[in-house]
C-alpha cells in the first residue's frame, strides 16, 4: 500500500514537472516570436528613419542649389551695384541675404522709393519669380544712430519699418510677386553691422536686407 502511494506519487510529480516544462517550453516559444516581431519592426523603423532622413537631406540639397541658383543669377543682375559697393551677396544660415545701402532706394529721411532704386528692385524680383518662386522674402530696414531731427518719423524704428514697407509694396505691385511669401520688419539702429563712428561706418548701418529663406521656413530666424 505505501509502495503503491510512492509511485501515485511520483506519477504526480512527473506530472507536473511535465507541466510545467511544457508550459515554459510553450512561454520560450512565445517570447522567441515576440521577439522576432519586435526585431522585424525595429528593423522596419530603422528602415523607415533611413528614408526620411534621406528625404531631409534631400530636400535641403534642393533647397540649397535653388538659392545656390539665385545668388549666380543675382551676381550676374546686380553686377553694377555690387561693383560700386552698393550691394553685396551672403549665403548664411537663415538663407540668401542680399544687402543695399538705403541710398540707392531712398533720399535722407524718407520712405519713397527712387526710380533708380525701382530698377534694382526690378532685377531683384526677377529672380525671386523665376527661381526661387516657392521661398519665403523677409524685408528688413535698418538705419545708423543718428537720431531723427528734421523729418516726421518719431524714431529710426519708424523710418526703418516705412522703408522695409515701401519695398515690398513696391515688389508685390509693381514686380507681381505673391504677397504672402513677403514680410517687412524694421530695426532702427539696434542690429548695426559696423561701428557708427565714421561716416562710411554709418552709411553700411544704413541698410535694406532682402533675405531669401529656404522654401520650407517660413519664419526669419534671429541673427
Amino acid at each position: 500500500m505505501k509502495t503503491k502511494f510512492v509511485i501515485i506519487m511520483l506519477l504526480a510529480v512527473f506530472t507536473m514537472s511535465g507541466c510545467a516544462y511544457i508550459q515554459k517550453a510553450k512561454r520560450t516559444d512565445e517570447l522567441e516570436i515576440e521577439n522576432a516581431n519586435l526585431r522585424s519592426r525595429i528593423a522596419q523603423l530603422e528602415k523607415e528613419k533611413t528614408k526620411e532622413v534621406k528625404k531631409v537631406y534631400e530636400q535641403k540639397d534642393r533647397e540649397l542649389s535653388e538659392l545656390e541658383r539665385a545668388k549666380r543669377e543675382l551676381e550676374e543682375s546686380l553686377k553694377k551695384e555690387i561693383g560700386e559697393y552698393k550691394a553685396k551677396l551672403q549665403m548664411t544660415e537663415r538663407g540668401l541675404v542680399i544687402t543695399f545701402v538705403s541710398e540707392i532706394f531712398f533720399d535722407s529721411g524718407k520712405d519713397k522709393v527712387k526710380e533708380d532704386g525701382k530698377t534694382t528692385l526690378d532685377k531683384v524680383a526677377e529672380v525671386l519669380n523665376r527661381d526661387v518662386p516657392n521661398s519665403a522674402v523677409a524685408v528688413e530696414g535698418h538705419t545708423d544712430n543718428d537720431p531723427i531731427k528734421y523729418s516726421g518719423w518719431k524714431s529710426n524704428w519708424e523710418l526703418s519699418s516705412a522703408r522695409a514697407l515701401a519695398v515690398l509694396h513696391y515688389l508685390v505691385d509693381e514686380c507681381k510677386v505673391e504677397p504672402q511669401r513677403l514680410s517687412a520688419n524694421g530695426y532702427g539702429e539696434f542690429r548695426p553691422v559696423a561701428a557708427n563712428d565714421t561716416k562710411e561706418d554709418m552709411q553700411k548701418n544704413r541698410r535694406v536686407e532682402i533675405v531669401i529663406l529656404p522654401s520650407k521656413i517660413s519664419k526669419v530666424k534671429a541673427q
